[in-house]
């Protein structure tokens, strides 16, 4: 595959903070990727570069090529974190007014249809749930008919099934060969959504792949979780690694899923509430960046 975006030695420094440090990364036509990041890795930073909104104070970006210029701009679409609508306009308005200022727009029925739109079209804007509002820009992101779209957080809010709605319209997006962007805090939503990803901290790259890739990389064993209280008879001797999690749980990371469990039933612990996972990018994420909290 071809490489849509070209980041070469990017920095950006402000007073007291070195925000970006020295990244370097390709982003392949036709892919999801995702960058991921505690507060303050400077993922934000990167991908306002990557939009053209902040200028680096060192390297360059590439986008077909070329560096950042009118066409990018022309074949880019973006959806931020928070977008201001105009007031007392209708959800097909508000496509409308955006649609004006583009030479080249995506058919408006085509646009209204692959992001669900049509039930609430002539509803004012102002009055939209969450779910319904994040489609709609999504819709303004595409008005143009981009070939690479920016999402930043675009599910923050937003609950559950409104969040899976959303993912489904990512993976229209992708069907279409075009390019997605995405920041999320949401690991669950990396893995399932980004073909490749990036892992940001202080500044650096930690880690780059494809989700599963990493995932094999970094871990070998498996998790068992039970209630914390189910082990009260036998954690003075306990032969394990315990992980305590806020839900009165604990994990036990083990090669030997057997042989932990036949420990547990020797010790007549109940293990009704037991659960065996896989690792997922959470455990990736605050394995490579740490689980304080970050300001």
């Amino acid at each position: 595959m071809k490489n849509i975006l070209e980041v070469h030695n990017l920095h950006k420094q402000y007073p007291g903070i070195q925000a970006v440090d020295g990244i370097n990364f390709t982003v392949s036509e036709g892919i999801c990727f995702g960058l991921l990041g505690p507060n303050g890795a400077g993922k934000t930073t990167t991908i306002e570069m990557m939009e053209g909104l902040i200028k680096p104070n060192k390297g360059k970006i590439f986008y077909k090529g070329n560096q950042l210029g009118k066409q990018f701009h022309h074949e880019a679409g973006v959806q931020f974190q928070a977008t201001a609508l105009q007031d007392f306009l209708s959800v097909r308005e508000n496509i409308r007014l955006f649609q004006s200022f583009y030479k080249i727009n995506m058919p408006f029925e085509e646009l209204v249809a692959m992001c669900a739109l049509e039930p609430f079209l002539d509803q004012d804007a102002s009055k939209l749930s969450g779910g319904q509002r994040q489609r709609l820009l999504l819709a303004i992101a595409l008005v143009n008919d981009p070939n690479i779209v920016f999402l930043d957080e675009p599910t923050t809010g937003l609950d559950p099934q409104a969040r899976l709605n959303f993912w489904d319209l990512v993976n229209t997006i992708k069907a279409r060969n075009k390019t997605v962007l995405l920041t999320t805090h949401y690991m669950e939503e990396a893995y399932h959504l980004c073909d490749q990803i990036i892992i940001m901290d202080h500044g650096k790259i930690i880690a780059q792949g494809s989700p599963d890739a990493l995932l094999e990389q970094q871990f070998t064993d498996t998790m068992i979780e039970l209630p914390r209280q189910a082990l009260e008879n036998v954690l003075a001797d306990f032969p394990y690694k315990l992980f305590a999690k806020d839900n009165g749980n604990v994990e036990i990371p083990t090669q030997d899923v057997n042989g932990v469990l036949a420990y547990l039933l020797e010790k007549k612990v109940d293990l009704v509430k037991l659960r065996v996972r896989p690792r997922t990018l959470e455990d990736l994420f605050l394995e490579l960046t740490g689980k304080e909290l970050r300001s």
